[in-house]
């Protein structure tokens, strides 16, 4: 634009310049534009100055902002640097100690894994010198004699042995635990009991029923003995035989006096009542259960037997179990 306005002043300056002398009439007209013309260089002039000026100060202002970028890149890259100095410098020293870590922890682990086994290694052999003294204690007993026999005749019931006239829960039982006449125990009555349990507690039922028949025949009138008479009708009742559930568990109702177990056999008996569809009679069974051992914990769920039979649970008393009846034995 000022380029152009330079260019009409220099066009119109040479017009004048080459234009025949005017007359005095146009003179001064002439003059006056020839004034104006001049101002208007003037004003170009000014103009091109000024914008020169600006001209000037943006680029020294472009020429600044690029050095500032400059040195804010070096700055960027010197701390890049840095940082990537710094992480190389934490990895070397973190990664020698975590790798020791491991290193150790993998030792460890080898010697509980060894340790683990010397302990297996050691239950097995202690389980084999355990058996080998019951062996050998049980040989030494029967050399000494010192396992009675069981009693013969109307001398009434001695150790492990029946009373005249029944079994030896003191009357007619589920099975035949009389004992032939002159045999002698073989085993302990400790050992005997604990065999049972432990082929129970391995799935060997009727091995377990056996042993528990065995344990009655020659100790019945131990403290152990309702807990043997229970297990063969819990058995029975595991496998799906409630007749016999029924029966044997009515023996440590009816046979022995008040004991841990009584609780257990009135709810299992109920149970293999439900089973066998004598609701009516498990119904009794479970009542008779909540109002005699209010405070047992097989009450509540004697309790949610009576509401699956459709019918409303009993109040329980006020008074206190009778004694014994709020302990539970958990083995059986």
């Amino acid at each position: 634009m000022i380029r152009r306005i330079l260019v009409c002043g220099a066009i119109l300056t040479a017009l004048l310049t080459i234009s025949p002398p005017p007359s005095s009439g146009a003179s001064k007209e002439i003059q006056e534009l020839q004034r104006d013309v001049a101002q208007l260089q003037d004003m170009i002039r000014a103009l091109q100055t000024t914008q020169n000026d600006r001209l000037t100060r943006l680029d020294t202002l472009v020429q600044q902002s690029l050095a500032s970028a400059n040195d804010a890149g070096k700055s960027v890259a010197i701390i890049q640097s840095t940082i990537q100095n710094s992480m190389s410098e934490l990895q070397t020293k973190v990664s020698a100690p975590v790798v020791g870590l491991g290193k150790r922890m993998d030792d460890v682990s080898n010697d509980v894994r060894t340790l683990q086994q010397a302990m297996s290694d050691l239950a097995a052999v202690v389980s084999k010198m355990q058996s080998l003294l019951n062996d050998i204690n049980t040989n030494i007993k029967a050399n000494q004699g010192t396992i009675p026999p069981p009693p013969g005749g109307n001398t009434g019931a001695g150790q492990g042995g029946p009373p005249p006239g029944g079994s030896a829960l003191g009357g007619p039982a589920a099975t035949d635990n009389t004992p032939p006449s002159g045999e002698k125990p073989q085993i302990s009555s400790n050992e005997l009991i604990a065999n049972a349990n432990r082929d129970r507690s391995s799935g060997k039922l009727e091995l377990a029923i056996r042993e528990y028949s065995d344990y009655l025949r020659w100790y019945g009138n131990t403290d152990l003995a309702s807990v043997a008479q229970f297990n063969i009708g819990y058995i029975r009742y595991q496998q799906g035989d409630y007749e016999n559930a029924v029966k044997e568990l009515d023996v440590v109702l009816e046979k022995f006096s008040e004991n841990t177990r009584t609780p257990d056999a009135m709810y299992y008996k109920g149970l293999s009542l439900m089973r066998l569809q004598r609701k009516t009679d498990a119904s009794k069974e479970f009542i008779n259960l909540m109002k005699k051992y209010p405070r047992n914990d097989l009450a509540p769920k004697a309790c949610e037997q009576l509401k699956y039979l459709g019918m409303n649970c009993p109040t329980a008393r006020a008074a206190a179990p009778p004694k014994g009846a709020a302990r539970r034995n958990n083995k059986k």
